[in-house]
This record gives structure tokens, C-alpha cells and sequence, in this order.
């Protein structure tokens, strides 16, 4: 499997996160550099070359490790130590069997709930997706598939599933990257995204939900081809 990572971002704390705990800016950039396969799959990690690399003490960075290691993207190793979680078929079967469920769920949520306020966020999302694929950016779309999915949840109103689809997603979005490669399923999962805003104003449950089941089944077919 040929998979591309990001660039690599700018180690250390920036000013806008002066005030924010150590321990979630290293989760939080430890779990992008492994979304976007700067660390690949497969790959080990060591806490102390992870402090060095993000500049942030040990102790941060080992919390954040645990947290990431609940979020199923790193494994602890007795005797071996870290390793970032191999993407798998059955990892990939279980992730598209939760979100037919509770995705496809909370879209129907979500069109029910939908005000014009979100209805215009999602729209911009997707605009701003359009020019990074003009640009061939795919980190960038990636990202802004995740921002999109979460304004779903967001919208739905219920913080529990929003909570839970946004760990789901993130550990799909590893598996979306390497589905980049494929820029007919790039242009098919943006087409989808239209689709989907369509249905989710529409204020019909129904249409809702199987818009998001048609792009769900639209990922599986995709990646069932490339892992």
C-alpha cells in the first residue's frame, strides 16, 4: 500500500497556544501528524524522540500518548513500546459498520435541527474544499472533510454522539488519506458532500439519512479497493 504524508509541521508552542495544557497541544498535534501519516502506520514511536520532536516536556507528551492510544491510533507494546495502529481490513469493516449506524442516524438528527446558520458554515466548508482541490491540496481536504462531518454532529445537538462520530472519523480519516491517491473518489466524496448539505436542508429525515448511507457505501467500495 503506497500512502503520502503530509508536510512536516513547525515543532514547539505558538503564542495563540500559550495558554492552552501541554498536554493537549502534544495530543493534538501528535494525532495530526498520525491522520495525515507523517507517521505511518505500522511506524514506532519513542516518547522521548516525541518530546523532542514537538518541543514540549515528557509528561505532557506521555498523557497524550495514553489519549491516543484510547483513541485506538497508537498501541503500547510491552517490551517493544510504541507503535502507530496498522490500518487493517477488519479495523476498516468495524469503522464502516459503526458509522452506517450512527452516522447515518445523526444526519437524520441533523436535518431536523438545521438552521440557516449551519446550513451556511457547512456550504463554506465545502466551498473552501473546492479550492484546495483546485490546488491539488489534500491534507487541507482532509481536514476540511473532518470540519464538515463534525458540523454534522454539531448540528444534530447531541454532544454524546457528536463526542463519539468525532473519534470515529478521525480514525477514518487515515484510511481517506490514502483513498486521495484516487482522484476520482476525491471528486466523488465532494460531489457527496453537496449531496448531503442538499438533503440535510431539505428537512427530510429519510432523504438525510440515505445521502449519508450513499456516501458511506461510496467509502467502502473505494477502500476496499486501494487496502
Amino acid at each position: 500500500m503506497v500512502v503520502r504524508a503530509a508536510k512536516t509541521r513547525k515543532a514547539g508552542v505558538s503564542p495563540s497556544q500559550a495558554r492552552i495544557p501541554l498536554t493537549d497541544i502534544a495530543y493534538e498535534e501528535l494525532k495530526h501528524r498520525i491522520i495525515t501519516l507523517e507517521y505511518q502506520p505500522g511506524s514506532y514511536l519513542n516518547e522521548a524522540k516525541l518530546s523532542d520532536d514537538l518541543e514540549i516536556g515528557r509528561t505532557p507528551v506521555h498523557h497524550a500518548v495514553q489519549r491516543l492510544a484510547h483513541d485506538g491510533l497508537i498501541e503500547m507494546i510491552p517490551r517493544k513500546g510504541l507503535i502507530v495502529k496498522p490500518i487493517s481490513l477488519q479495523d476498516f469493516a468495524e469503522i464502516i459498520e459503526v458509522r452506517m449506524i450512527n452516522e447515518v442516524y445523526c444526519a437524520g438528527l441533523a436535518s431536523q435541527r438545521m438552521t440557516a446558520r449551519s446550513a451556511a458554515e457547512l456550504k463554506e466548508i465545502l466551498v473552501k474544499a473546492e479550492a484546495f482541490a483546485v490546488d491539488a491540496d489534500i491534507e487541507s481536504q482532509m481536514m476540511l472533510d473532518r470540519e464538515f462531518h463534525d458540523k454534522i454532529s454539531q448540528t444534530a445537538g447531541n454532544r454524546i454522539l457528536a463526542d463519539f462520530l468525532r473519534n470515529l472519523h478521525e480514525r477514518s480519516l487515515r484510511i481517506w488519506f490514502v483513498s486521495l491517491n484516487n482522484e476520482k473518489h476525491a471528486n466523488r466524496v465532494r460531489s457527496d458532500h453537496w449531496k448531503i448539505l442538499e438533503a440535510l436542508t431539505s428537512g427530510d429525515v429519510e432523504t438525510a439519512e440515505e445521502a449519508m448511507r450513499a456516501h458511506i457505501m461510496a467509502f467502502q467500495l473505494n477502500i476496499g479497493n486501494v487496502l
